[in-house]
């Protein structure tokens, strides 16, 4: 697609959309889920997303506008996350944020938008590194399958190739996502910014779709410049729905700069064939692209037109949306009834640590659906659960009987009988002397003032124990992390350091390969006084750039205000600001905060942006900044 829509979706936060459409019956999905073309809740209702998206992790002190946009008459809001792009969001925000969606009966559909524009957009960050940031908040999604949509990655792939291509890397998300044990419904946003101009996911989400094991998976695509008629938008649902595949519009605007999109003939549609919407967005836009605020200033009482139009106009959110029915919209069924029971499990690849199990598979009618499977030793100890009627064993004891049983369970807790029971022993313990190959030279993203990002080409293990994981160590021989996948985020680390790191493979029986080759990286400016500021390049072109964020961090002392001043390069001038109050005298720029953006306690932090313009070809940034 062209240039200009890349540079507008970056300029713009962001965000994304749910809805609903499927592919065949998810059996093992709890909570909301996929059932033909629809997303239905866990008591069978059919749920259609009328919504849009709030810039929570830039704005995260307007949580007030969660519920102010439950008033104007949505069923769900689209919250957008950072896991270190920007300010992050850790547990105990998301989990606040999942509360206020559920007080207000809203379905939360959170997004993680580190990675907009992959491959194309500085700072960017792969959908595996997505599946890292959600499973770091497993520990509260998990049981909110009710209420929570994931959006694995906002916008994943700009304009640019990049390998792997969205097919293979959007797979291998949904997989990790289902190995780690999410039950969630899962949505997956297009490339091309979201926009899917190349009709990359339209073509390919058949072998995405396939690829979750629960068929749990809704597509999003983002319609602005690129469905600016009735002819391209409904070709392009028409397609998804001769598939029989799920889609929802993730985001979509009135106006765009890198077109005028038809939102009357997107939300006609939507509501014709229902599929469901999300405009972007309620409010704080910047960057040229204020126009898409919904209220003014987080105002509900200050409507914008685009605003008026989305909730109040034909088709719109408060003419269109019903309330979920699982959060509070009616009362649901109580599901008392267990499911079936198993069949005799089967044991098969036995090995001294393992075995695989498979059984025929239960069916549920008591209405919460068929959620997984329970695996037990025949002293009653848990060996491990399921959402498929197969599970793998691992960590047994080698030369060992094993006698086990299988119990089905549903969403709303109840077990079946016992299945038959299976016995069968593991053999003995391989003798590993063999160590892994040797991993691939890490290279280093995300660097924080504590933290950084670190992913390395994998290692393979033929001594039969089978490769474990990594270590990552300091060249000085301090071990700082450990992991189970090629790549780690590290957090502790001091600021204004130079690292020097290498990784070492591990082995089940302990055996470790040689060092990986070192990488060097220097983590930025602490906080123990004052603040400091540092900016990102967010997207750039050939006579001009975007900096957003610019991240102010305040040190050990809360303050009420900070300053920020930098020099704009020879011929640079500056063409718009957001978030902050900007003024300019030759080349210098000072920055103070908003009202609303000042005070800020001990390590705290907030975030501003700006746009300049320079001579064609000329490729320098504002690369340093000064806070006060």
């Amino acid at each position: 697609m062209r240039r200009q829509c890349a540079l507008a979706c970056a300029a713009v936060l962001t965000l994304i959309a749910s809805l609903l459409v499927a592919a065949s019956p998810a059996q093992a999905a709890v909570g909301l889920r996929v059932s033909g073309r629809n997303i239905v809740e866990a008591n069978g209702s059919v749920f259609v997303i009328r919504g849009t998206s709030h810039a929570h992790t830039w704005y995260t002190t307007q949580t007030s506008s969660i519920a102010n946009i439950k008033a104007k008459g949505a069923n769900a809001v689209r919250v957008v996350l950072s896991g270190g792009r920007w300010p992050a969001n850790g547990p105990s925000d998301v989990a606040n944020v999942i509360s206020l969606c559920k007080a207000s009966k809203l379905i939360c559909i959170l997004e993680n938008h580190d990675t907009t524009g992959f491959g194309e957009q500085s700072g960017s960050v792969s959908l595996d590194a997505a599946v890292d940031y959600w499973i770091s908040l497993q520990s509260v999604l998990t049981g909110e399958e009710n209420n929570v949509i994931i959006n694995i990655g906002n916008e994943p792939i700009g304009n640019n190739a990049v390998t792997p291509g969205w097919t293979q890397a959007t797979s291998a998300a949904i997989q990790r996502m289902r190995t780690a044990g999410f039950q969630h419904l899962l949505m997956v946003d297009a490339p091309n910014w979201g926009q899917d101009w190349s009709f990359t996911m339209r073509d390919n989400a058949t072998t995405v779709a396939a690829a979750d094991p629960q068929r749990n998976t809704v597509f999003s695509v983002h319609m602005y410049g690129v469905f600016d008629t009735a002819a391209e938008i409904t070709s392009y649902l028409n397609a998804f729905q001769t598939a029989g595949l799920p889609l929802v519009i993730g985001e979509f605007g009135f106006n765009h700069s890198d077109g005028n999109p038809d939102e009357d003939t997107i939300m006609a549609e939507a509501e014709a064939r229902g599929i469901g919407y999300l405009g972007w967005s309620w409010s704080g836009n910047g960057g040229g692209v204020e126009y898409l605020d919904q209220v003014t200033n987080f105002n509900p009482n200050q409507l914008t037109s685009w605003g008026t139009r989305l909730f109040n106009g034909a088709n719109g959110i408060a003419s269109t949306a019903e309330e979920c029915t699982m959060c509070g919209g009616g009362t649901p069924p109580v599901d008392t009834t267990p499911p079936t029971t198993p069949g005799t499990p089967t044991a098969s690849s036995v090995t001294a640590t393992g075995a695989t199990l498979s059984w025929t598979a239960s069916t549920d009618s008591g209405g919460s659906g068929l959620a997984g499977y329970n695996v037990y030793r025949s002293n009653g100890t848990q060996l491990g659960t399921s959402t498929t009627n197969s599970l793998a064993l691992t960590g047994l004891t080698p030369s060992t009987a094993y006698t086990v049983y299988v119990r089905a369970r549903d969403g709303a807790g109840n077990l079946s009988a016992n299945s038959s029971s299976v016995t069968f022993t593991t053999s003995a313990a391989p003798s590993d002397t063999t160590a892994p190959t040797t991993p691939g030279t890490p290279t280093v993203s995300g660097v924080t003032s504590s933290g950084a990002s670190l992913s390395w080409t994998a290692s393979t293990d033929s001594g039969g124990s089978g490769l474990a994981g990594y270590n990552v160590y300091r060249s000085n021989g301090t071990q700082l992390a450990t992991t189970t996948t090629n790549s780690v985020t590290l957090t502790g680390l001091t600021a204004s350091t130079a690292y020097t790191v290498y990784v070492r493979a591990r082995d089940g029986a302990g055996n470790l390969s040689a060092n990986s080759s070192s990488v060097t990286f220097t983590t930025t400016g602490g906080t123990s006084g004052g603040c400091t500021a540092t900016g990102t390049v967010q997207s750039q072109w050939g006579n001009g750039y975007v900096v957003q964020p610019v991240t102010v961090t305040n040190g050990t002392t809360a303050r009420t205000s900070w300053t920020v001043t930098f020099t704009l390069p020879s011929g640079h001038t500056l063409s718009g600001s957001w978030n902050a109050n900007v003024s300019v005298s030759g080349q210098t720029v000072t920055a103070t905060n908003m009202g609303y953006n000042g005070a800020l306690g001990s390590g705290a932090s907030t975030s501003f942006g700006f746009q300049v313009s320079r001579p064609n070809g000329n490729t320098a940034t504002v690369t340093s900044y000064t806070c006060a």
